[in-house]
């Protein structure tokens, strides 16, 4: 099953490929070219085909993903051979394309605004400088900076050692990223490790191999993932009573994209109930994060919402599994949140198929969700009722 999960990820990479932008050249390197032409015929110019060559990759992720869950659970695999596949994962999906979304485009030159012009990300868009060849193949050039202060501290270092070359930044910004992503696993498992959290090393593989955590994170790049790294890495800091290092990183993490400014509560009270001796209920404490983080995902659709419906998107939830993983004793929320999983990432078939994204996609994705939500619910119950029996 290993090995099939592997291959299944190899095909996700070169699936990525399918999908660069018809005015994007990564290399000048004339066999490069050819490649890229090939494949960009396939997303492009073949959907049926790509769209179901996307389709099987996923479902192959999720049943490989499953087995290893599976196993892990009857202790037939160890955490050797898992933190291998969290390791080769990563390295390869590092060099992938962002497939499934542009915001990763966005962050290049939010921080080449700083770092080539000399402006401020806050009062200029891209549309500001129309000569500049990166708008060729952006989306959302009208938008202003959208994000808190400490991601434009960030990134603007990575753009400013790519020396205004487009491939090497943008190798840079998805290393980056990837670094982040292993360091939410590495303090994921310290907490749930230091804490005994009973299938600690499911808890962790629910995680860090989740197909959708994979491809917003390690694929397209979102900075959410950077945003958990740190509020998981300040969770392990204010649980070893190192209160200062732990508000200064949730401090940080809340000011890349605000979200985590609801986990403060949770940080507070860790913190009186230290400074007091009190015993601390560490599964409820995680239960009320986890709600928060949902309430976070919540806040976030309504606020990027169209004519007043929630836009979902699927990389919101990477704020939501890192939480999940440290409640995993609720199957339920394991089985619901794979099955948010699998449809969250099928919402992006469509636009696959067809181009471009329905006018109806909001409301599809909401539906989506509720359908997945109710098959998890379902599909936990019917195991349930079979273990009893």
């Amino acid at each position: 099953m290993t090995i099939g999960y592997l291959i299944s990820i190899v095909g996700l990479f070169f699936y990525s490929f399918t999908q660069v932008d018809l005015s994007l050249t990564l290399s000048q390197w004339s066999v490069w070219q050819v490649v890229q032409k090939y494949f960009q015929h396939i997303g492009y110019f073949q959907r049926p085909f790509s769209s179901l060559f996307f389709v099987i990759i996923i479902l192959l992720l999720f049943l490989f993903y499953l087995l290893i869950l599976r196993g892990v659970h009857t202790k037939n695999i160890s955490k050797k051979t898992i933190w291998f596949l969290i390791i080769a994962t990563t390295v390869l999906l590092t060099f992938s394309y962002n497939a499934f979304s542009y915001d990763l485009f966005n962050y290049i030159f939010d921080a080449k605004i700083i770092t080539s012009y000399h402006q401020n990300p806050y009062t200029h868009r891209a549309l500001d400088f129309p000569g500049d060849p990166m708008l060729s193949f952006m989306h959302s050039t009208h938008r202003p900076y959208p994000y808190g202060p400490v991601w434009i501290l960030l990134t603007a270092p990575l753009s400013f050692l790519g020396f205004g070359f487009f491939l090497p930044t943008f190798l840079l910004f998805k290393a980056f990223i990837a670094t982040s992503f292993l360091g939410s696993v590495y303090f994921l498992e310290k907490i749930l490790r230091q804490l005994k959290i009973r299938d600690s090393l499911f808890a962790l593989t629910f995680f860090a191999l989740n197909p959708l955590v994979l491809a917003e994170s390690l694929v397209s790049g979102h900075n959410d993932i950077v945003m958990m790294f740190l509020s998981l890495w300040s969770l392990y800091l204010v649980i070893n009573k190192k209160y200062i290092g732990s508000l200064l990183l949730l401090a940080l993490s809340i000011g890349i994209k605000f979200s985590t400014i609801l986990l403060l509560p949770v940080f507070i009270y860790i913190l009186v109930r230290q400074l007091k001796n009190n015993a601390i209920n560490f599964r409820k404490i995680f239960m009320i994060a986890f709600a928060l983080m949902c309430a976070a995902v919540a806040i976030t659709s309504y606020a990027s919402g169209i004519n007043k419906n929630p836009e979902i998107q699927p990389w919101y939830f990477i704020m939501v599994f890192p939480f999940a993983a440290l409640v995993a004793h609720k199957r339920l929320i394991i089985f619901i949140s794979i099955c948010i999983s699998i449809g969250m990432l099928f919402s992006y078939t469509p636009h696959l198929l067809i181009g471009e994204w329905p006018k109806d996609i909001v409301d599809l994705k909401v539906k989506l969700l509720i359908v997945s939500i109710a098959l998890g619910a379902i599909l936990y119950v019917v195991k349930a009722r079979f273990l009893i029996k």
